[in-house]
């Protein structure tokens, strides 16, 4: 007996070191691997920074074991569009670990979006990875940085010089790792340039083979309307060679609120015909904007912000800026619409309409009120933050629905959307209102939005890829901010794993910064 007993302490020694051995295993959650396939229970094995095993249970011994029993596991979610700044480039440590993301489950950041990108590329890259950041960035060249370092704030056409000069920058930050091309042409001094400039300088992306990602140039009906803005993103797409990416996709006031189908239709009729368009969306009914943005005409941002200020001091231009902020007031749905949402303001969670009255002052003259509150560097205004109440649910849900539309916060400072939004697209649209089902849900927060920006080796559980994985408890997943209190960390993550190094555990940041900057390999056209 006792040599049977030893026997089989030897066998099980034995086979012990002979089975292979990982530093993690995620053990019997339900996998989505992030493609349009069913889910199935299993493992997920990690060593290093890849995924090495997907697939059943094989008693696979590893360092650390994470318990994924019903509960689900997925790749680590991707947010398409975000405006993540505060965070990633604080000299605070701990901000720069992203928590409002990772706290949603998501890994990797697309920035420089609305034309805001850097066209110093690796300059920037190489300071976010050297100062520790908590998630993976994917960066984008801005159509309104070079314009304005080329152009100023003025409302002009460049000269040929200055054209090129605008797509020798765009070339340089696509050669040094850029994905594309993104524009704001909304804002002024971008929407200053007209279409055939702005696909020039496109054009430089659509050679290395970068996306147009764009802002278009009206969502509602604030100048050539929202389906004028729309054919012109996608001739601007086809004439620069590029694939045309909708930002925050929606139909943004009264006067277009029902247009989702012709929207739809327009860039349907786009795709029949070969050309690569898609979309982002992010699940609220609000956006999130700023006083002057919502309100105040472009040709009043002629100059900038010292100019505007000038413009409210000359009783001429005051009138008229008077008449067309009104306007455009009614588009956005009135001074209710309006949540002012400037962190450590004395406006901060109250409507514009609350303001007025409380100041004794008409909407427009409130609004001019808070325009005229400049920032430390006199550059803007200093609290004109808000979320716009502007877009109805059948617009939004038919949107949803399209194949061709993956998930975005836009989280910006002050909107519940960068806390909140992936918990909330489950929560709201998925599990209560069943707009979606939980395989898109997970389909277009990672493979298929990794699979539009041609990020490589991401989005997928496989593998070879990297290891970017998430753990979601389905039962406690869900959003805690909302527009009164935009600052609070979403729930139900038991884990989430950054390029193999776990920054997230039961809901808590393990202050690892595991982020990458995820720069394309450098395409032709390039040189040495």
């Amino acid at each position: 007996m006792k040599r049977l007993t030893l026997m089989a302490l030897v066998w099980c020694a034995a086979t012990a070191s002979t089975a292979p051995r990982v530093d993690v295993v995620i053990r019997g959650g339900t996998i989505y691997t992030g493609a349009e396939t069913p889910p199935f229970i299993g493992d997920v094995e990690l060593s290093g920074d890849r995924i090495v095993y997907v697939g059943r249970t094989r008693g696979t011994r590893a360092g650390t074991v994470v318990d994924a029993r019903g509960k689900i596991v997925a790749p680590g979610l991707i947010d398409a569009h975000t405006h993540p700044d505060s965070y990633i480039r604080s000299v605070d440590p701990k901000a720069r670990l992203n928590l409002p993301w990772l706290a949603q489950g998501v890994s990797t950041v697309v920035i420089g979006v609305d034309g805001y990108g850097t066209f110093e590329v690796a300059k920037d890259s190489k300071a976010l990875e050297a100062s520790g950041i908590g998630t993976n960035v994917v960066p984008f060249v801005g159509f309104g940085a070079i314009r304005e370092h080329v152009l100023g704030q003025d409302a002009r056409a460049p000269t040929p010089a200055e054209l090129a000069e605008e797509k020798r920058l765009a070339a340089r930050a696509m050669c040094e790792g850029a994905y594309g091309l993104s524009t704001g042409l909304f804002y002024p001094p971008q929407s200053f340039a007209k279409t055939d400039e702005v696909a020039a300088v496109a054009s430089e992306a659509g050679k290395r083979g970068g996306l147009y990602d764009t802002h278009q140039r009206d969502e509602a009906h604030y100048s050539i309307g929202l389906l004028a803005s729309t054919r012109e993103a996608i001739e601007i797409g086809r004439i620069a060679g590029t694939p045309v990416h909708f930002a925050h996709l929606k139909a943004l006031g009264v006067d277009v609120q029902g247009q989702a189908p012709a929207l739809i239709a327009t860039i349907e009729a786009a795709r029949r015909t070969g050309q690569v368009v898609t979309a982002d969306q992010y699940p609220w009914l609000a956006s999130g904007s700023s006083v002057d943005a919502a309100l105040v005409p472009g040709w009043a941002m002629d100059g900038g912000y010292a100019r505007l200020l000038a413009r409210f001091d000359d009783p001429a231009a005051l009138a008229r800026l008077k008449t067309e902020m009104a306007e455009n007031l009614r588009r956005r749905g009135g001074a209710d619409s309006l949540l002012l949402t400037a962190q450590g303001q004395p406006w901060s969670g109250k409507t514009l309409a609350a303001m007025a009255a409380q100041w004794g002052l008409s909407p427009i003259d409130a609004a001019i009120r808070n325009l005229r509150v400049p920032n430390a560097a006199r550059t803007g205004p200093a609290g004109s933050d808000v979320a716009s109440f502007n877009m109805v649910d059948r617009d939004v849900d038919l949107i949803m629905k399209q194949p061709w539309v993956v998930t975005s916060s836009d989280g910006s400072d002050g909107h519940p959307r960068q806390y909140a939004t992936f918990p909330q697209l489950y929560r709201t649209y998925v599990v209560e209102r069943k707009v979606i089902t939980l395989s898109q849900f997970i389909r277009r927060s990672t493979g298929a939005t990794a699979d539009m920006y041609r990020i490589a080796q991401r989005g997928y559980l496989r593998p070879g890829y990297y290891a970017d994985v998430v753990v979601l408890d389905p039962q406690t997943y869900a959003p805690r901010a909302d527009y009164m209190h935009p600052r609070v960390p979403s729930v139900g993550v038991s884990a989430l794993f950054v390029n193999g190094r776990r920054a997230l555990s039961d809901g808590a940041a393990t202050g690892v910064a595991a982020g990458r900057a995820l720069l394309r390999p450098r395409p032709g056209g390039c040189g040495q």
